[in-house]
């Protein structure tokens, strides 16, 4: 299974988001250090959550690290994670 099914599947299945956006951005950083040549190795991630209201930006950053520890153990070198609550990323439009 590809590391961006992983992600999506894990996140889904814990957080039950709204919206969830996963961006392989691995192209993007050839030659740069945790690059192997392999790919899926440098991800963003957008994830709007009802899970996420009452937690800070530190503590939602903290619950979808927890939930993806396998996934940065073994392959994935950069994460760059928005976390949203449904009521934020309305805000936002």
């Amino acid at each position: 299974m590809k590391i961006a099914d992983r992600i999506r599947t894990k996140l889904t299945e814990s957080l039950s988001p709204v919206r969830l956006e996963i961006r392989d951005e691995s192209d993007r950083h050839l030659g740069h250090a945790g690059h192997d040549g392999r790919g899926e190795s440098h991800f963003s991630v957008e994830i709007v959550s009802p899970a996420f209201e009452g937690k800070s930006r530190v503590e939602r950053q903290r619950v979808v690290y927890g939930l993806l520890q396998a996934e940065l153990a073994e392959r994935v070198h950069a994460l760059a994670l928005r976390t949203l609550t449904p009521a934020e990323d309305d805000a936002r439009s």
